[in-house]
């Protein structure tokens, strides 16, 4: 009379994986270091790719704010000296003084805040993890900085 229904579904966890993004096996919160996962060229590649393709960026947005910046003050520059701006000489000797003093006072003690030591902490535990990955994304970053 009132049999129940018992089926189940199967999962098959390779077939799971296999349609997985690449990007969700790599960077998963439980993939653990670099070195557990991949061979020493493969790891040497991904550094390398990532840290060229960081490196050409960094140039370009690096020109293009030096000359926004150089621009910007060049642009200052004329109106002050064709009267259009007005600079208050003893408020920014006054403003520099006074950040002066902060910054003498913060770093008298030399400590770092909490935050900041944690964070470099697992910065140094991550980079040692991941020694190859990291080699090969500084050698990729410097040749993408000179393409």
């Amino acid at each position: 009379a009132g049999a129940k229904d018992d089926t189940f579904s199967v999962l098959d966890l390779a077939e799971y994986t296999k349609n997985r993004p690449w990007w969700r096996k790599m960077f998963a919160p439980s993939s653990g270091s670099s070195a557990e996962k991949y061979n020493v060229a493969t790891q040497l590649v991904i550094g390398g790719v990532t840290g060229w393709c960081t490196g050409f960026i960094f140039q370009k947005v690096g020109k293009l704010a030096a000359t926004a910046v150089g621009g910007g003050f060049f642009l200052l520059q004329i109106a002050n000296h064709t009267g259009y701006i007005k600079v208050d000489w003893n408020l920014v000797q006054r403003d520099m003084n006074k950040a002066k003093q902060q910054l003498k006072f913060h770093s008298s003690g030399n400590k770092m805040p909490p935050e900041v030591k944690s964070t470099v902490d697992e910065v140094i535990i991550f980079l040692k993890k991941n020694v190859i990955v990291t080699g090969g994304f500084a050698g990729g970053f410097l040749l993408g900085l000179v393409s």
